[in-house]
Order: structure tokens, then C-alpha cells, then sequence
């Protein structure tokens, strides 16, 4: 995985290849997409056969019929584009604030690489003005709350696709505005919806994957965060090396609790701050000699959920489905969220563990019975409070991560008079999983700025060495964020160093130590 991307990239939609780093590019460093000329001729054949079904007046499902319960009602051919225009404005019932625009760019190139497959019979010309919309910069207002993940996500969808026929609201340029205004600015007219093309463009799963996504993407780089700065904390505690023998893990050997062992033997590799033969305990609490067994099966968690959602970012999500070599028109539910949905209450159990254990290293560090250092990590206590309150903020954070972590994918409520009668709520799974690692960001944050300034308390005794990893993490924090004396307004510390986990810049900089050290 590559923590840093490069922007004005273009990519190219096929509907089979679409990757993390691609997806990330385009949603949140601006890159361009653009259709496969492979995939139009697909998108082509797909949008004839709809055609000759509309003009046969045959009966198919969403094309000459209504929706949901309405499905025994045959809609006319004259009707066909009011039905689908009818669609969007009656499924835009979304509420809350609007999603961030680095999640509605997502769900935009979500969208057009599932309607790229050629399953859905959309326009060729439709799909082209949505991409159109993506390039501009043009960015829907889609309320973040409304759908139940199945049948897809109707209701924030709508709202995207609202811009589309110049109605809604979009940012553009910095402000908010009318879908029709910020088309109006950047040369693009409104889409007339033909017959098919509103429930292709909202029947399903974009915006639960589309944040499910960009949660993974941060959730890799935070569980490399968590190690470093676990390791950091583990010197700064004179932890006992024992604990991370490669014997142990290979009696138990789970990928991910080994990978983690390696890791941070390789980070602490040369310390002298680690417990050496003449030490006054056998082994430490289970916060410093279980890091592998507990980062190690979150690190598990993340990489089976990225494989989910990126078998979903190439799906064709939507009902009904059409092959037009078969001559077949299917009605299924390949709109419904649940493979996203357990796989995000996964991903947000997992991150929040990484949460707890590291609160756990932050008390261990604040606390003298515990440390062997000044309490709450000050030289002149009492006077000053130093970490104390740090503690319990991470406290707070992890303790909301515990309710935020109930499972939203065990609920279920029937819709539609019980036509749609089991939901996913895989995009509550996906959101609640967002705030849990956002939380979990700011909890490693307070970790490593009290691991460093434990680290100069330990060093200000006697002469000590960083391992060849740690000490690349450390030296990053200290040009951002200098040694705590007498207390100080401690929150821009806090973001300072949260940026610095998020943005992917702690495992840039420990990476390039560790290779110049190699």
C-alpha cells in the first residue's frame, strides 16, 4: 500500500478493475475518470435491449413497472420517463449533514465503474455526464443519514443523482448551490432520464462501500500507526523483549499477530531503553506482552474487509440486471448491503480494539505505580497537571468507541409494506465504523505524544537509544511538537499529532529511517 498518492492522475473504468489506490486518488486527491472503450460498447448493447423492451411494451421490472409494492403496476411507454424522473424526486428524503466531499466523489466513481459493467442499461450519454459531473469538481449534497441498505442506497443516492436533472443542491467552487446553478457554471446541461436510468443510477450499494472504502484505506495506515507508536510506548516503559520472540508466534501462528511481532522487533532493533538481563520483573502486563496477539488479529480483520469492498467497489449492485446475450432481463438483490455491512461492524470492532489497548498503554505511561516515571509524565507535579487529562479524553474516545461498536448489521426493520422485508443498515455499519476510527486516531495521537515524553523523561536520567524504527517516529514528532515542561494548552499538540498518524506522515517517515538504516 502506498501512503502517499500522486494526484492529477487519470484512471479508466472498466467496472472489473477498479483498486484502493485508484479509488483513493479520485475521491480524495481530485484525479480524473474517465469510461474504458471497452466498457462502452458493453453500456451500449445493455441501454438497446432496454430500448427494444420499452418499445415491445413487454413487462419488466423497474422499466414498465412501478417499484418496491408498486411492482404489479405497469407503467406506459409514454410514461416511462416520468417514472424514472418521479423515482429520484420522491427517494431524495435523506437527513443530516451533508457526507464529506471526499465520500460523495467516491460514491460518484462507485457509481459509474458499477454502470460500467454493462449490466444496468443506462445511456451511454448518462453515465458520461455523471463522470462529467465527478471532473468538474461538482460535488452533490447527499445527507450522511436515510438509507437502510437494501434496496441499496436509495435515498442518498437520490440526492447525487437530483444534480444530474438540475435539481438538488451541490458544492462547487466553495459554495453551496443549486444542482441546476453549479451545471450552469461548469458547461453541462441536465440529464432527461429515459426509461431504466433513475433506478440504475440509485439502486445500489455506492455510499456504504464508498465510505466503507476510504475507511479501509485509513484503517491500513492507522493499524502501521498503532504498531509504531505501541513501540514507542513500549521503550519508554522498559518493556521486556521476551514477549516478541519469534518462537512464540511461530507456536501460534496467525499472520497477523506474527507480522506485528516482526514489526516491532524491527522498530526497537538496537534500543537500549528496552529491559535488559538484569531486570527486576519476569514479564509485563498484558498492554506491552500481548501487542501481536491483539494488533495482529485487527490487522487480520483489515485486510479480509479490504477484500470485501473491493469485490464490491467492482460489483453491479443494482435490480434489475441485464444480459442482453442471454436475452435475459433478472430480477435479484444484488443491491443488498450485507457482505459490506458485517464486514464494516468487523472493521469497526477491530479499530476499536486497537483503541482500548492503546489507552491502556497511555495509563501505564501517566501512572508512577505503574511507570517508574513522574506522574502524569511532569518533573514538577502538583503544580502542574502534565497527561492527566489526556487520559481521560482517550478514556472518553474509547468508551464511545464501545457503544459505536453494537453491530449495526444485526438489525433489520421491513419496508416498503414488508415487499422489503430484511435491510442491511450496512451504511449505519459503515458511518459507525468511520467514527470509530476517527476516535481511534485521536487515542494513538495522546499515545504517542505521551510515549515521546516519556521517552525524555527516561532520557533526561542516563544515556539511552531509540530502536533504528522508533527512533524515525520520534524524531518526526519532535519537529512538530516540542517536550512538555510547565503545562500548556495541550489540544493543537493533540491535532498536530493526529494529522501526523492520519495523513500517513508517522509511517512515511519510520519507513525511510528503517531504510536507511537497512
Amino acid at each position: 500500500m502506498s501512503v502517499v498518492l500522486a494526484e492529477n492522475l487519470e484512471i479508466f473504468l472498466d467496472g472489473e478493475s477498479l483498486t484502493f489506490e485508484k479509488m483513493v486518488s479520485v475521491a480524495r486527491y481530485g484525479a480524473k475518470a474517465r469510461l474504458n472503450p471497452a466498457a462502452k460498447e458493453k453500456i451500449l448493447k445493455s441501454r438497446e435491449y432496454v430500448d427494444n423492451l420499452i418499445e415491445g411494451n413487454k413487462t419488466v421490472y423497474g422499466i414498465t413497472t412501478g417499484f418496491g409494492m408498486f411492482s404489479n403496476v405497469l407503467i406506459s411507454k409514454e410514461d416511462a420517463k416520468k417514472l424514472q424522473r418521479n423515482l429520484i424526486m420522491s427517494h431524495a428524503t435523506g437527513v443530516g449533514e451533508p457526507l464529506p466531499s471526499e465520500v460523495v466523489r467516491g460514491i460518484l466513481l462507485l457509481r459509474a465503474n458499477a454502470l460500467a459493467k454493462g449490466f444496468s442499461g443506462i445511456r451511454l450519454s448518462t453515465l458520461e455526464t455523471l463522470l462529467e459531473v465527478l471532473n468538474a469538481g461538482i460535488v452533490p449534497v447527499v445527507p450522511e443519514k436515510g438509507s437502510l441498505g437494501a434496496s441499496g442506497d436509495l435515498a442518498p443516492l437520490s440526492h447525487m443523482v437530483l444534480v444530474l436533472i438540475g435539481e438538488g443542491e451541490a458544492f462547487y467552487k466553495g459554495r453551496r448551490m443549486s444542482g441546476r446553478e453549479a451545471l450552469t457554471q461548469a458547461g453541462l446541461e441536465p440529464v432527461i432520464l429515459e426509461g431504466k436510468e433513475g433506478l440504475a443510477l440509485i439502486n445500489g450499494t455506492q455510499v456504504m462501500t464508498a465510505v466503507a472504502a476510504l475507511a479501509v484505506w485509513d484503517a491500513e495506515i492507522l493499524w502501521e500507526s498503532a504498531n509504531i507508536t505501541a513501540a514507542l510506548t513500549f521503550e519508554a516503559l522498559e518493556g521486556i523483549h521476551d514477549a516478541f520472540d519469534p518462537k512464540i508466534h511461530a507456536a501460534r501462528p496467525h499472520s497477523g499477530q506474527i507480522e506485528v511481532a516482526q514489526q516491532i522487533r524491527l522498530l526497537t532493533e538496537g534500543s537500549t531503553f528496552v529491559a535488559g538481563k538484569q531486570r527486576l520483573r519476569v514479564q509485563d502486563a498484558y498492554a506491552l506482552r500481548c501487542i501481536a496477539q491483539v494488533h495482529g488479529p485487527s490487522g487480520d480483520a483489515v485486510e479480509y474487509v479490504k477484500k470485501v469492498v473491493e469485490i464490491e467497489m467492482n460489483s453491479a449492485t443494482d435490480n434489475p440486471l441485464i444480459f442482453p446475450e442471454e436475452g435475459e432481463v433478472l430480477s435479484g438483490g444484488n443491491f443488498h448491503g450485507q457482505p459490506v455491512a458485517l464486514a464494516m461492524d468487523f472493521l469497526g470492532i477491530a479499530v476499536a480494539e486497537l483503541a482500548n489497548i492503546s489507552e491502556r498503554r497511555l495509563e501505564r505511561l501517566v501512572n508512577p505505580n505503574l511507570s517508574g516515571l513522574p506522574a502524569f509524565l511532569t518533573a514538577d507535579g502538583g503544580l502542574n497537571s502534565g497527561f492527566m487529562i489526556v487520559q481521560y479524553s482517550a478514556a472518553s474516545l474509547v468508551s464511545e468507541n464501545k457503544i459505536l461498536a453494537h453491530p449495526a448489521s444485526v438489525d433489520s426493520i421491513p419496508s416498503s409494506a414488508n415487499q422489503e422485508d430484511h435491510v442491511s443498515m450496512g451504511t449505519i455499519a459503515a458511518r459507525k465504523a468511520r467514527s470509530i476510527l476517527e476516535n481511534t486516531v485521536n487515542v494513538l495521537a495522546m499515545e504517542l505524544l505521551a510515549a515521546c515524553q516519556g521517552v525524555d523523561l527516561r532520557k533526561g536520567k542516563e544515556e539511552l537509544q531509540l530502536g533504528k524504527g522508533s527512533e524515525g517516529a520520534y524524531q518526526l514528532v519532535r519537529t512538530k511538537v516540542s517536550t512538555l515542561g510547565e503545562d500548556r494548552v495541550m489540544y493543537p499538540d493533540i491535532q498536530v499529532a493526529k494529522e501526523l498518524v492520519s495523513s500517513g506522515k508517522l509511517v512515511t517517515a519510520v519507513r525511510r529511517k528503517l531504510q536507511a538504516e537497512a
